[in-house]
This record gives structure tokens, C-alpha cells and sequence, in this order.
């Protein structure tokens, strides 16, 4: 495993430059590292992503020093597991809406004492390779290693997540909060309209309430460039101009 180059990055004073990925190219992976990002987040929530797929995505990324965050399918111990035994250093998990699920959720990104993470055999866990292992000083050592270099962020996207946000906010675990305005303005009865100011300003109270609580708000510590908004905004730019 890797230092995590986003927390890496945050304690140089600079936010961390990540591309974020929907579907698995390991040429991608490669061509983020040339261009200088810092990591790759992959979106396995409204993306399409295989374990195997993500396999290959951590061993790729991780051997140019970019380590891999990802948002889950589903915050369930299942799926946290199943992305973190690939060796993924970073957890969204999304529709938090209760301090019970954040706590669940926040237990399963985290070994014992802090949490409740299973052990696997994977390249989370080095391939349980107890030779590895003890260049951390042994298992427990490795586990402590590998919670401080996990992100373990909520989505806040509904209007019950804002309503429970003081008791999510005290879940020890939680690193920090991001947010889904799409899904908020659904949840406010304003569908559609992720741009309205009556979402806007509930955002920002959220936001304004996790800082004060101590959590990080993702897009303070990181600044992220979609495959999405790389291959519409360039391309459409291209067009543009060649039509001059």
C-alpha cells in the first residue's frame, strides 16, 4: 500500500488534483499520472466497475504513486469490503441519512479498534502477506496504518440527512461530508433544480455546520476533474473554435 497522496497532498497545504473515473481504462489511469493528478477517484455508484476492473485500477495508479478513492454502489459492509480489499484509500459512502447509518457505515471502512473492517486477502491488507505486514510491525500496526490513511466521507444528498446532520457530524469515525445537489433538490421538493438558491444555501449550511464540527468538506481538500466534463467541455471547446 501506498501513503494516501490525497491526505499527502492536504498536508503540503494544497488541495489534491483527482480525475474521476465511471468506467474502468487503465490507459486513462496512465494518462492522469502524466498529466500530474494526484489520484483517481472511481465512481462505482452510477459508474460501471468490476472488482477485477478496480483491481487493476489500484495496481496501476498506485505504481505511478496515485492513490484510489471510490463512492460505493451501496454503503453496505458488502460492497465497502469488497472495493477496500482492492485497496481503495477512500470511501463515499452515499445517502447517509442517520447517525445509525453513518456509524454502520464509518465501521466498515475501519479495522478494530476503530471499526469493524474484515480482514481480506487482498492488496488492502497486502495479500496477507505476513512478511510484508511486519515491515508495519505486525497486523495491528498495519490496521492503525491503514485508518489513518482512509478517507471515510458521507454523502449528505436529502433533506433527512440535513435533519440528523448534528448527530452524523458526531460519528468519530466520519472524516467529512460531501454533497448530491441533484438529489437534494429532489429531496426539498424542487426536482430539476440543483442550481435553485434554496438549495444552494442549505448546501452551504451544511458545509458551514461539518466545519464546524471539525469534518471535512471534500471539495475543500480536493479539486476533481470528471472523465465526463474532460471529453464535453474540451470537445465542445475544440468544436468551437474550429468553426471560427
Amino acid at each position: 500500500m501506498i501513503e494516501n497522496t490525497i491526505m499527502k497532498k492536504n498536508r503540503e497545504g494544497k488541495k489534491a488534483n483527482v480525475f474521476g473515473l465511471t468506467y474502468p481504462s487503465l490507459n486513462l489511469v496512465e494518462l492522469a499520472a502524466h498529466a500530474g493528478f494526484d489520484a483517481i477517484n472511481c465512481d462505482g455508484e452510477h459508474g460501471l466497475f468490476s472488482p477485477e476492473s478496480l483491481d487493476d485500477i489500484c495496481r496501476v495508479a498506485n505504481g505511478y504513486g496515485m492513490s484510489v478513492t471510490a463512492r460505493v454502489p451501496d454503503k453496505s459492509p458488502y460492497w465497502i469490503n469488497l472495493y477496500l480489499d482492492r485497496g481503495i484509500q477512500g470511501i463515499v459512502g452515499p445517502h447517509v441519512e442517520s447517525k445509525k447509518e453513518a456509524q454502520e457505515f464509518a465501521d466498515a471502512c475501519l479495522f478494530p479498534t476503530f471499526g469493524k473492517r474484515s480482514w481480506g486477502g487482498g492488496r488492502g491488507t497486502e495479500f496477507n502477506d505476513d512478511q510484508k505486514i511486519s515491515e508495519y510491525g505486525g497486523k495491528l500496526e498495519f490496521a492503525k496504518w491503514t485508518n489513518k490513511n482512509m478517507l471515510v466521507i458521507a454523502q449528505i444528498e436529502s433533506v433527512p440527512g440535513w435533519d440528523n446532520l448534528e448527530e452524523i457530524l458526531s460519528v468519530e469515525g466520519l472524516t467529512g461530508i460531501t454533497g448530491g445537489p441533484n438529489d437534494l433538490a429532489a429531496s426539498m421538493g424542487i426536482p430539476g433544480e440543483p442550481d435553485n438558491p434554496k438549495r444552494q444555501q442549505l448546501t452551504s449550511e451544511i458545509e458551514s455546520k461539518a466545519r464546524k464540527n471539525n469534518k471535512i468538506v471534500q471539495d475543500d481538500i480536493m479539486r476533481t476533474l470528471s472523465i465526463q466534463e474532460l471529453m464535453i467541455d474540451g470537445g465542445r471547446k475544440f468544436i468551437s473554435e474550429g468553426q471560427k
